[in-house]
């Protein structure tokens, strides 16, 4: 069946004692304000880039190296998922509605559902 899917996030993924300090330059480096969100104190957006690719900011767990990751948001995670396997990518955690891979040399990205409304329709990409 076909889906659509897209390179959306860019996450910096940030440990606690590292997360302030990061926001805040990633932030005036790139002239975004960062906007905590509401609903979980671990995240803040620098919002919306080039083609609505967007910048977040997450602060991980004691111990997680600083590091930078992508998500590929999906109208189906499944056949994203096994579409990349195909193309090389290793599952490496089932986080509940999304999963967590690496890529062939061992980086990590997540596949996620649709989280940009508007720009996922705009410039995701079918696949049959």
């Amino acid at each position: 069946m076909p889906h659509r899917s897209r390179l959306s996030i860019l996450l910096l993924d940030l440990p606690p004692e590292h997360h302030d300090a990061g926001r805040d330059f990633w932030s005036a480096a790139t002239g975004h304000p960062a906007a905590p969100d509401t609903t979980d104190e671990a995240w803040s957006s620098l919002g919306s880039f080039a083609d609505g690719f967007h910048l977040e900011v997450q602060r991980t767990g004691e111990g997680t190296p600083p590091r930078w990751h992508v998500d590929v948001e999906t109208d189906d995670v499944e056949a994203e998922v096994a579409r990349l396997e195909e193309l090389g990518a290793r599952r490496l955690a089932d986080m509940g509605r999304f999963w967590q891979l690496t890529d062939p040399a061992g980086m990590v990205f997540c596949v996620v559902g649709v989280q940009t409304g508007e720009e996922f329709d705009r410039h995701a990409t079918s696949w049959p």
